[in-house]
């Protein structure tokens, strides 16, 4: 627990967004291999990596949307179900990151003109 802790502070985003040789994201594994200590290990992964983001965005409905998806897939018993649940989270913040990347951008060539 303290190794992830040490992770997520200082790579948050690097550590939590690679994909393996296998194809599959970290939380992947914790949520294949379910126990309650994965439970606290990727509720502080979902905290740093998701929600600690779009607070820094001010992006409150954002937030508050994937808020409840991790409350979903922490609630969920089923391993199949609690996966589908991690890749539509995941899916949604992509979307949510591109949306906030393409309005920096919007901002910055505004500024240029």
């Amino acid at each position: 627990e303290e190794m992830l802790e040490v992770l997520l502070d200082k790579f948050p985003y690097r550590v939590l967004r690679l994909i393996d040789a296998n194809g599959k994201l970290a939380m992947e594994y914790l949520v294949t291999n379910w126990t309650p200590e994965n439970k606290i290990l990727l509720e502080m992964a979902l905290q740093s990596w998701m929600l600690s983001r779009l607070t820094s965005w001010g992006a409150t409905l954002w937030m508050e949307v994937i808020q409840s998806k991790v409350q979903a897939i922490l609630a969920e018993d089923d391993k199949e179900r609690k996966s589908t649940l991690c890749n539509e989270a995941y899916s949604v913040f992509v979307q949510y990151e591109n949306v906030e990347a393409t309005s920096i951008l919007e901002m910055a060539l505004w500024k240029g003109k």
